[in-house]
């Protein structure tokens, strides 16, 4: 494959979620990721499985362990997202891998973290975002805390901080530094995509609670507002040259309680009013009134309706991948532009072609088939 990642070996042990999202990242842009399923394939959705190889390989079984620790050195790096011990108990912890493979980078996938009180405990993106402090200021104010999806640990603080953390430690490999384990925590990369959130509350801009800040819902020119035919409109005027075009658009711009914007006593008014405004056309009737007015409002679509829309369809934003739509590989890279993703390999598909490149001879593959060792 092409891409900037060309040339680098990735062996990943399938888990759900973000270990895959972060090896479909490093495969997007052209490493050779080597995919070790379970039989029949584990749980988890197979997009996630597109740009790499796959194999089978039984892990509870010494040839098995065998075969993985050969995989792995041949490889720059390893991901891995059980729970802690999980992989020292296999026999493929780091200590191993790194001892057979001294420039190898061990990429660990967790909730809690390799150590800490909760790192054995079970969990999911909502209670990772929990104790980050993240979950606790999204939803309406009033109402319990509202999870957004699982977008926020899994794939921004756990799959895209492993993909950040693998490549910067693959990239002092290439320096001259030692192989070394990448501890990625999705209540870490949590925390930290909050960053500036912690600078606003430094700087007493923070209110606890949900919607309970400028940039949760609080503000007027920094919300959703529903529209006359159930769907729903994004104003994001937070500049005041902004909120000055949608103020005008709305034919508000005389109108005494819309005279300040960023005035918190008058904000319950101004969403009010808005609120009963906006309910009066429907969505796209509002997007045609502020296309190109630079007001910051734009259309709350579907999934259907974001692969549809012009701007997306222009940059190529969603594609087809095996006959299915998909997003993009993403960033854009000028100088090495990543291929179109290849489809999700049938589960083992690529075992014995694997086991070859390794040097296995035709006897020795067929004997662990023979074994079960792999299908």
């Amino acid at each position: 494959m092409a891409g900037a990642l060309a040339g680098l070996r990735i062996v990943e042990f399938a888990g759900i979620g973000p270990g895959p999202f972060c090896a479909m990242m490093l495969g997007d842009h052209g490493a050779e990721v080597i995919r070790i399923e379970r039989h029949g394939g584990g749980f988890g959705p197979r997009s996630l499985a597109r740009s790499r190889r796959s194999a089978v390989i039984d892990l509870k079984t010494p040839e098995g362990v065998s075969v993985a620790r050969d995989l792995c050195r041949s490889a720059d790096g390893v991901i891995e997202g059980f729970r802690p011990g999980v992989m020292e108990r296999l026999g493929l912890g780091p200590e191993l891998l790194i001892g057979d493979n001294p420039k190898l980078v061990y990429g660990r996938m967790t909730g809690w973290g390799q150590e800490g009180p909760l790192a054995d405990a079970p969990g999911h993106d909502i209670n990772y975002i929990a104790i980050a402090g993240v979950l606790e200021g999204i939803g309406i104010p009033g109402q319990p805390p509202v999870p957004p999806f699982n977008y926020v640990a899994d794939y921004g603080g756990g799959g895209m901080m492993l993909a950040f953390g693998m490549l910067a430690a693959l990239l002092s490999v290439q320096r001259g530094g030692a192989g070394q384990v990448v501890d990625a925590a999705m209540t870490d990369g949590a925390a930290m995509i909050a960053a500036m959130s912690w600078g606003m509350r430094a700087a007493g801009l923070w209110r606890d609670g949900p919607g309970a800040t400028m940039l949760s819902g609080a503000a007027p020119f920094y919300r959703t507002y529903a529209c006359s035919d159930g769907k729903f409109i994004s104003v994001g005027a937070i500049e005041p040259q902004f909120w000055a075009v949608l103020v005008e658009g709305l034919g508000l711009k005389d109108d005494p309680d819309f005279a300040s914007q960023l005035d918190p006593s008058g904000w319950t008014r101004q969403i009010a009013r808005l609120d009963a405004l906006f309910a009066t056309r429907p969505r796209d009737e509002w997007v045609d009134a502020f296309d190109s007015t630079g007001a910051c409002v734009a259309p709350i679509l579907t999934m259907a309706e974001a692969a549809a829309h012009p701007h997306n369809a222009a940059r190529g934003t969603f594609i087809e991948v095996g006959g299915k739509t998909e997003p993009a590989p993403a960033p854009r890279l000028s100088g090495t532009p990543a291929d179109p993703p290849t489809p999700p390999r049938e589960v083992g598909e690529d075992t014995e072609a694997l086991l070859a490149g390794l040097g296995y001879s035709p006897e020795r593959i067929a004997e662990l088939r023979a074994a079960g060792t792999f299908r």
